[in-house]
């Protein structure tokens, strides 16, 4: 089956073929760095984690950007607050997100731009559009894109000028010809602060947010690529503006294939720190192991609305167990290579190749773990390890898994095994009230014990 991708811009699922046969250039919106990532964050970045590692794991040579925005009002207003500059913030918060990514095994892409290190692109775009027409200079100093000056714009949005102009609140200000207009080019702020302005042909400023992704993508991957993608939340504006930008200065195509990752609700409601469901990367992990947030994120395809809960999570937390326990009763077969042909792995492959369907791979994962149980399958439970590895899952040993899980499990897991040579000394001595008494403890703590031939083998409940 050949790889088919749902293209927001068509509005459909179509077959995948590169520009460049055999080379996949990809790019995709990254964080704004200025706090903590949020579980939003957490659902984009592993989606398309997942989209390269497919791309690889079908043979192509995968160039994958993801940019780093370090610049923009947020970042200005946070690091004033705080009483540090604009890089000390920066910094620190990007370290931060790739201790997140990192433990939620979201592999590196080839290239992070920060955008401060592309202004000079970007100043050659603006000065691109501007004469070409498609730009122009405000009464207030800012650069601003003429929105009705490029034919195709609302292509991304499937809305028409008018419609977009219907919904539009923003009132026309600062010189601007229309309010759909966006700024390309900010003119200096005297209140902000000196590390945030460039020298520029229309004055001291700092560029707009969308005019940075149309500088770095076209940089690091050519001004025509094959795919580019984000949240929902950015297809508008963001995408369409980049869209506006990059072809009304390059004039040719910019992305062949948009891709869009599902909104994130908590208890199916939309997150906002105002309703105070607003979750970090960092909180989540204090109560879920890492592999179990990528476990729950994947379990749903990654165009699917994810709502998060403690209960959907609970139940993640349990089915990754269901399949590390069959890893862990049976050995899998050293030496083992994936077989695209056999059964198993042409079912997942149909799955990936059908819009990065994980959900329906993991599927394949369950049926294998059933195989594995029933059969007491090596090789089936090889197949199932290296499948699993495809998606960044079940590689871990099985027992540290099943024992392990948040900050502090080893003190924990010491404790537990302690509480179990208690019970099997009980045991011992016919103390069979006692020995109950740990097992039920412990189950109600979310631990659960079984007796093996081997010994009492325990796991997280």
């Amino acid at each position: 089956m050949t790889l088919r991708i749902y293209n927001t811009l068509s509005r459909g699922l179509v077959d995948f073929s590169p520009i460049d046969p055999g080379h996949v250039r990809m790019y995709v919106c990254g964080i704004t760095v200025y706090d903590l990532c949020h579980i939003g964050h957490a659902r984009s970045a592993v989606a398309f984690d997942v989209v390269q590692r497919w791309l690889r794991a079908s043979g192509y040579r995968v160039t994958f950007v993801r940019n780093i925005t370090d610049i923009e009002d947020k970042i200005i207003r946070r690091a004033l607050e705080n009483g540090e500059t604009i890089r000390q913030l920066t910094d620190r918060m990007i370290a931060e997100m790739y201790r997140d990514f990192d433990a939620l095994g979201v592999q590196r892409p080839d290239h992070d731009p920060r955008a401060t290190d592309y202004v000079p692109q970007m100043l050659d775009i603006v000065g691109k559009l501007k004469d070409k027409g498609l730009a122009y200079q405000a009464t207030n100093g800012d650069v601003n894109y003429a929105v009705r000056k490029f034919a195709g714009y609302g292509k991304l949005s499937g809305k028409s000028l008018d419609e977009l102009r219907a919904g539009e609140r923003v009132e026309v200000a600062g010189g601007k010809h229309d309010p759909l207009d966006f700024v390309l080019w900010k003119h200096a702020r005297t209140e902000e602060p000196a590390e945030v302005k460039w020298d520029s042909p229309w004055g001291p400023g700092r560029p707009g947010w969308h005019i940075e992704c149309s500088a770095m993508s076209s940089e690091l991957l050519g001004e025509h690529f094959d795919i580019h993608g984000g949240g929902a939340d950015l297809q508008f504006p963001h995408h369409e503006n980049e869209i506006a930008q990059s072809e009304g200065a390059h004039q040719c195509s910019f992305v062949n294939y948009w891709m869009h990752n599902g909104v994130v609700r908590v208890d199916d409601e939309k997150v906002a720190k105002s309703l105070g469901n607003f979750f970090t990367i960092r909180d989540v992990l204090k109560e879920y192991a890492p592999e179990v947030v990528r476990f729950f994120i994947l379990r749903a395809h990654y165009r699917s609305p994810l709502n998060y809960s403690d209960a959907h999570l609970v139940d993640a937390r349990h089915a990754l167990s269901r399949l590390y326990t069959a890893l862990r009763n049976v050995e899998p077969a050293p030496g083992f290579a994936l077989d695209w042909s056999q059964p198993a792995a042409a079912r997942f492959k149909m799955a990936m190749d059908d819009d990065f369907n994980t959900a329906e791979a993991i599927a394949v994962l369950f049926d294998l773990a059933n195989e594995v149980n029933r059969d007491q399958s090596p090789q089936a439970a090889a197949q199932l390890k290296a499948l699993g590895g495809v998606l960044g899952l079940l590689e871990q040993a099985p027992q540290a898994f099943l024992q392990g899980g948040i900050d502090g499990a080893e003190d924990d897991a010491a404790a537990i095994e302690a509480r179990i040579a208690a019970r099997i000394e009980a045991k011992k001595v016919k103390n069979f009230a006692e020995a109950d008494r740990i097992r039920t403890e412990l189950l109600a703590e979310g631990v659960a014990l079984e007796d093996t031939p081997q010994g009492t083998i325990w796991r997280r409940a």
